[in-house]
């Protein structure tokens, strides 16, 4: 039995909302084993994206977020790869922005679950960075992936439409903090952390504001 594996890719590119456009690097995960994988958040280049995939059959493309750093690639990539995209139904209005004719194939729902290689990731609806953020947790290997809404040093920006910073507080509160402190964090941009090392910060961030 093949052993499952987290690739990891980084991909560059712009993100625009509200008039702005910033340069980002983004984190793409591919979650599988020698023979299929899951894509998380194919961002920026697909084709440096399907290379780290090789031959393996990409089952899902699971977007952790609507923004247009994380789907303006997805297009191009499902084409590629032949997968379905996966995108919480409160975050659509985000995907009609960058894709007005087309819709992604499936709505995530809190609490789905996406099987690979043996493995089963989970998705928690984590609102707050946008309508309809998601996380999606890999118990099995202590792994949460967190998109936009937890990284190393708090929560993710909510300065921008569709954001508000009280909702993700409460999203992570309630629904990341409560996981296993040994739980790896792997983010949407940056460093990986872990649940361990953020959860004693949530009074500093209320504090801060942001």
């Amino acid at each position: 039995m093949s052993t499952l594996t987290i690739d990891h890719v980084v991909t560059s590119g712009t993100f625009s909302l509200d008039g702005g456009t910033w340069d980002v690097d983004n984190n793409v995960w591919i979650v599988g084993d020698d023979s299929e994988c899951i894509v998380i958040d194919p961002a920026h280049n697909p084709e440096a994206i399907r290379e780290a995939v090789g031959d393996r059959t990409v089952k899902a493309i699971l977007l952790t977020h609507g923004h247009d750093d994380h789907i303006s690639s997805a297009g191009a990539f499902r084409e590629l790869v032949n997968a379905p995209i996966h995108l919480h139904q409160d975050d659509w209005m985000l995907w009609k922005a960058v894709f007005p004719d087309a819709d992604p194939d499936v709505a995530i729902a809190d609490g789905d679950e996406f099987t690979v290689a043996g493995a089963t990731l989970k998705a928690i609806h984590t609102p707050g960075h946008s309508p309809g953020s998601v996380s999606l947790h890999l118990a099995s290997e202590d792994t949460l992936f967190s998109g936009d809404t937890l990284f190393q040093g708090g929560p993710g920006a909510t300065g921008r439409s569709y954001s508000d910073f009280p909702t993700i507080l409460e999203s992570i509160r309630t629904r990341l903090l409560s996981l296993p402190e040994e739980t790896v964090v792997r983010t949407g941009h940056g460093d990986s952390t872990s649940i361990g090392a953020e959860k004693p910060h949530l009074d500093e961030w209320i504090a801060r504001g942001h």
